[in-house]
């Protein structure tokens, strides 16, 4: 993920396949966009991050969200070498508030996820 255009292309391709697994809960869809070792922060320096496919697994179904309950869309504000910077919006269904999100991703080799951490914040 060297040249902007290349690294464009994957973080759109990784955040396709972070979709599908966000609607589809399937943990083999969670467990592919992680690698062995990698932690998931649901915010900066959480204590209680998931590890390792497995609890990233274990977290993400335990806190699931239902297909139907929301809608995201997102823009990539940049990359730096392995490292992708996104900015999304994230709308639930009724009364639910919505959300305005950055995320830190940082990729291995592979394409998949290393490291993961995520910031959120309720709009008024």
């Amino acid at each position: 993920m060297t040249e902007p255009s290349e690294a464009a292309a994957h973080v759109h391709a990784w955040m396709d396949k972070y979709q599908a697994a966000w609607a589809s809960n399937q943990p083999d869809d969670i467990r592919a966009l992680f690698t062995e070792d990698a932690r998931y922060e649901t915010r900066p320096h959480d204590p209680d991050a998931w590890t390792g496919q497995d609890g990233i697994v274990d977290g993400w179904v335990a806190a699931r969200d239902e297909p139907q309950d929301w809608t995201f869309s997102w823009d990539l504000l940049g990359t730096d070498g392995p490292t992708a910077f996104v900015q999304g919006v994230t709308v639930y269904a009724g009364d639910q508030p919505s959300y305005d999100n950055l995320w830190v991703i940082r990729f291995d080799g592979s394409g998949r996820a290393a490291s993961f951490t995520e910031w959120f914040m309720a709009r008024p």
